[in-house]
């Protein structure tokens, strides 16, 4: 069985950390924070670039050698609002002091050694919620940095709420080859939420070939890592699903195929 679900090892400070060499790929990073007020973390960048989400609650942070004073003004992540966001570049750090109960989520990839891209705000400027899908495949999404915003070298990061009784990252896709512009290869988390937080939403992830096929009940703070395959989402009525994704790989572009048992629906849709 393939180890692609991620139990937070804990309910304050740090309690997840995915890094390439724990994950057994080459680009994604993620780390999440559960702070309390008055609570602090920090973390260097080395090589990597970071966008950091603060995904409920306030922090005073620095990055990069400035102050970017008090981010965040989302209490519950169900506000669905715009998040906010901040890159910080490779070869230097960030520093947060949390002003109110906060999570933040740490997303990173490899950065290009000329290091290319300077610390910038990401968010809630130029994120606006919008709708995709159709019945009960509809769900809402908070674009980050996709790659319509020129803002990293490699990392692809974007919101998702899936309402109760729907179904999200369908019909089932998968990006896990590098033959661009057919598709793109990208490894990507999701971190998860439910509301109400007792309970659970499912993910799939599954290869055409069958050698990897595992279906998982993800509960509020768990993590999905899906190094290869496809990866759809299902909320249970009742209970509504967010989910944070993290994509990077070699070309910072989004490209998928379609798993065959759904490509009519794709085509349908078009």
């Amino acid at each position: 069985m393939a180890d692609l679900l991620k139990k937070p090892f804990g309910t304050r400070g740090k309690v997840h950390q995915i890094t390439p060499e724990s994950a057994g790929w080459r680009y994604v990073g993620f780390s999440l924070y559960r702070l309390r007020a008055g609570d602090s973390a920090h973390e260097p960048t080395l090589d990597r670039e970071v966008i950091l989400v603060i995904v409920e609650g306030k922090a005073a942070i620095t990055a990069a050698g400035h102050d970017w004073g008090v981010l965040g003004d989302r209490m519950d992540v169900f506000e669905k609002t715009p998040p906010h966001c901040l890159y910080v570049p490779r070869d230097s750090g960030w520093d947060a002091v949390t002003q109110t109960d906060c999570v933040i989520a740490v997303c990173s990839a490899p950065a290009d050694a000329d290091g290319g891209y300077t610390a910038q705000r990401l968010g809630p400027d130029g994120i606006t919620l919008t709708e995709r899908g159709r019945g009960t495949n509809t769900r809402h999404i908070n674009n980050i940095a996709m790659e319509d915003r020129p803002v990293a070298d490699r990392l692809l990061v974007t919101e998702v709420f899936t309402p109760a009784g729907h179904w999200s990252s369908y019909p089932s896709h998968r990006h896990d080859e590098d033959d661009f512009p057919r598709i793109t290869y990208l490894e990507e988390t999701y971190y998860h939420r439910l509301n109400p937080a007792s309970g659970f939403g499912v993910q799939r992830v599954y290869t055409d070939d069958g050698l990897l096929d595992e279906t998982m009940a993800v509960k509020d703070h768990d993590v999905v890592c899906v190094p290869r395959g496809h990866h759809p989402c299902g909320a249970p009525y009742g209970f509504e699903m967010y989910y944070l994704n993290v994509m990077a790989g070699p070309l910072r572009k989004w490209r998928f195929v379609a798993a065959p048992e759904v490509q009519w629906i794709m085509d349908r849709d078009a």
